[in-house]
Parts: structure tokens; sequence; C-alpha cells
């Protein structure tokens, strides 16, 4: 199955686009959530925090809040740091990865209205 069709070929059906949403959404999904397995393993064997603490950290930063323990070694401040950046970047990507079949969606249509 192709990603998605072409200029020249007719938009697909609702069911057709529903599947490939509902493909795009998993590939979204399945990112954050290897996104958080690697914050809580980071903050558990790098900043040495308990597992439902490392939980907390990894999420909170991963949803843009920012992290809740204070960090004591110079390792996990670096290891906090580079995953706030990462996290930023994750957060941009899964929205890209939803939002792509909805815009490719509606300019694909655009085009066939011109044409």
């Amino acid at each position: 199955m192709k990603a998605f069709e072409q200029k020249k070929d007719q938009l697909i059906s609702k069911k057709a686009f529903y599947k490939r949403q509902l493909l795009f959404f998993f590939y979204a999904f399945s990112l954050l959530f290897f996104s958080l397995l690697i914050g809580v393993l980071g903050y558990k064997y790098i900043a040495h925090l308990n597992w439902m603490d490392a939980l907390l950290n990894a999420s909170m930063l991963l949803g843009g809040m920012g992290p809740v323990n204070p960090l004591i070694s110079n390792s996990a401040k670096l290891f906090a740091s580079f995953y706030a950046i990462y996290s930023g970047l994750i957060a941009i990507a899964s929205f890209s990865l939803l939002a792509a079949p909805l815009f490719h969606r509606f300019f694909h249509h655009f085009h066939l209205i011109e044409d």
C-alpha cells in the first residue's frame, strides 16, 4: 500500500482514509511510547529515581511541563537536558504524524477541484 496517493490519483474513500489515519495514530503512539520508555529508563538508571518518579519526570518532560524532582548529579542534569530537547522534537514529530493524512487529504481534494 502506498502511503499517499499522487496528484493524478483519485481521492481515496473515507474508509481507506480512516484506516490511514488510524495507522498514523499508531505510528505517533509508538513513537511517544518509545520516547517515554527512554525517559523512564534514563531517569531510573542515570538520575537514580524510583520507578514512579522516573515515570512522572519523563511524562512531564514529554508533555512539555518540565521536570518535577530536583536532580543532584551532573550526569542526571545532562540527561535531562538532552531528553528535554528530544522531547520537544518528538512532540513536533508526533503532531506531524497525526496531521499528515489530514493535510494531505485537504490539499489533494483542493487540487482535484482545481483541475
